[in-house]
């Protein structure tokens, strides 16, 4: 029979499948399902700067809410609930004595000291990786794309300074050239790659004429494009690769380990599809595994990466080439009525 074991970031998972952050990673019954149904790991629900900025405002506030009292009143003190998002760490460390799977903390974070401040308070939690959302959307016309990949190379050694658990860098799509970017961070040490991170775009209502937040869930396919960089990525770096967005069923996962990854993220399947997707997809991968006599995943991993393809054009530009050539064989011939 098949074994589905994998090693991500140096972590050994029993599987390569991986719950990414989510509503539903923050929620201990959904994390006591998502184990019970096989996932290998998951990742909780990122902290956010804004949450620490926001708790450390509201203690500001209570601290000073007396100061204009008579000094007579010493015995009147500000209710202080916490010095800074404090519940999210107690709930870290919770989840984490709850669970007998490898449990993966993610801190999406701006300035350099929150990032290095709040990535060792979660490691004092237990857990056993750490997930940097580098959230890079171009927003700023005076930012040079060297200044915002400087920034977080130097995030990456900074966190890695401070922390013994192994880290990974989720990113966005947004680099002129991926590639070079993410050699410099396994230059400098990243233990584990996410490629990519799916963001929310935004929406416009143009019958209330305002902003608009729909629930945006990825469709089956845009796992490509992950599966274009870890092809070529496979072999080529240190950190391990992990691939994520749109990857909704065990065909889409096999791609992706065939292509190279160590391991890959499912959420947006969860939501269409329920929990019980988890156990359906390892069904099918052992399944597979056996039908093509494979016993372990890394039997076939990177089997199809840009080295070992014997299709040579399969992570370049000709394959677009290649369709605009012979557009006779993708287009079907149009119904006359």
């Amino acid at each position: 029979m098949a074994k589905l074991t994998t090693k991500y970031m140096g972590i050994e998972l029993k599987n390569p499948l991986i719950v990414g952050a989510c509503s539903l990673t923050s929620d201990l019954d959904a994390i006591k399902r998502i184990e019970d149904a096989g996932a290998g790991s998951f990742v909780i629900k990122s902290l956010f700067e804004e949450q620490v900025q926001l708790k450390s405002f509201l203690m500001e506030e209570d601290l000073h809410r007396y100061d204009e009292w008579h000094a007579e009143m010493t015995s009147i003190f500000p209710d202080l609930k916490d010095a800074g998002p404090e519940d999210h760490l107690h709930w870290v460390r919770k989840t984490k004595e709850s669970v007998s799977i490898p449990v993966i903390a993610s801190l999406n974070a701006v300035n350099g000291e929150t990032w290095v401040e709040w990535a060792k308070l979660l490691e004092q939690t237990g857990v056993d990786g750490l997930e940097l959302n580098f959230f890079a959307t171009p927003t700023d016309f005076n930012r040079t794309a060297k200044e915002i990949e400087d920034e977080q190379v130097s995030i990456i050694k900074e966190i890695k300074k401070a922390v013994r658990i192994p880290i990974s860098a989720k990113l966005s799509t947004f680099y002129t050239n991926p590639l070079n970017f993410i050699k410099q961070l396994d230059t400098a040490g990243v233990n584990g790659l996410v490629l990519f991170n799916r963001f929310f775009d935004p929406s416009l209502d143009v019958e209330k004429e305002k902003t608009d937040y729909p629930f945006n869930l990825s469709n089956p396919n845009d796992h490509r494009i992950a599966l274009r960089y870890i092809g070529q990525l496979s072999g080529k770096v240190k950190a391990s690769l992990c691939a994520s967005h749109g990857i909704h069923a065990s065909s889409h996962a096999l791609e992706v380990l065939l292509a190279g990854a160590d391991a890959f993220q499912v959420v947006s399947t969860l939501y269409r599809n329920k929990l019980s997707t988890i156990s359906l997809i390892l069904q099918e991968i052992g399944a597979w595994m056996d039908r093509k006599g494979y016993k372990s995943i890394e039997e076939f991993k990177g089997k199809l990466n840009a080295e070992n393809n014997p299709d040579k054009f399969t992570y370049k530009r000709a394959q677009y080439v290649k369709l605009l050539m012979r557009p006779h064989n993708f287009l079907a011939k149009p119904k006359i009525i």
